[in-house]
């Protein structure tokens, strides 16, 4: 399966159109949160429709500058993977929205523990039988692990979660999609797990993720980190 990685909007919405062959191109869009702009949760509304209406397969969650409530609106639109364990074409998505607590100031702000909690369910139907599940689960979460540059804002300096870190090393999902941090835009990989933070679209950053199954077992063929 081929799919566009994107995160952190911020209501630039005429980025969406500037991606246009890409959206025709992947087989479904993995959106890793902030659709508004900082301080205007209102603008979400809008970037939310825009998003809706360029591809039919869509996995999301809230950023942090998305209001809490804002995810009813995902819920209507049938894109949300946030507390949630969705299924399609034989891989499964789960996702957690929202940043760690920092500044206070931005809408939906969480300690490490609330935002691990909404991968429970993930880890529930795991226990419960179901043995393919972390080899075929993407995580899609706003608030990245701490992960070589995935969460840095400086070149050495982390701002991720390390709880979120120790689970992915325990678990080791097929990948995991997350962003928040603007200027830690990369690539790594914990164990087998891939990272990938796009970088915000609203400066031009996506990436390009394949998946595909050989055998009994799915890998990643390819990651790639573009600009527009």
């Amino acid at each position: 399966m081929k799919f566009l990685v994107i995160s952190d909007l911020h209501a630039a919405n005429d980025k969406l159109d500037l991606l246009d062959s890409k959206f025709k191109e992947a087989d479904a869009v993995l959106f890793a949160g902030d659709f508004a702009e900082c301080f205007k949760p209102e603008t979400g509304k809008e970037a939310l429709e825009r998003l809706c209406a360029k591809h039919e397969s869509i996995f999301s969650v809230l950023g942090n500058c998305d209001n809490e409530d804002f995810l009813e609106e995902l819920e209507e639109k049938d894109i949300c993977v946030e507390n949630s364990l969705v299924f399609h074409e034989g891989l499964a998505f789960a996702g957690s929205g929202g940043g760690t607590k920092f500044t206070g100031k931005t809408e939906f702000e969480r300690e490490e523990d609330e935002i691990l909690s909404d991968l429970n369910i993930a880890s529930n139907a795991a226990a419960d039988g179901d043995n393919t599940l972390w080899n075929r689960l993407i995580i899609i979460s706003h608030n990245p692990p701490v992960a070589g540059t995935v969460d840095s804002f400086d070149g050495e300096h982390h701002a991720g979660s390390q709880k979120f870190t120790d689970f992915i090393e325990k678990n080791q999902p097929l990948a995991v999609i997350c962003g928040h941090i603007h200027e830690g835009c990369g690539i790594t990989k914990l164990g087998k797990t891939v990272v990938i933070n796009p970088g915000p679209l609203c400066e031009g950053k996506y990436a390009l993720l394949e998946a595909e199954k050989k055998g009994d077992a799915w890998e990643i063929t390819k990651s790639e980190l573009c600009s527009l």
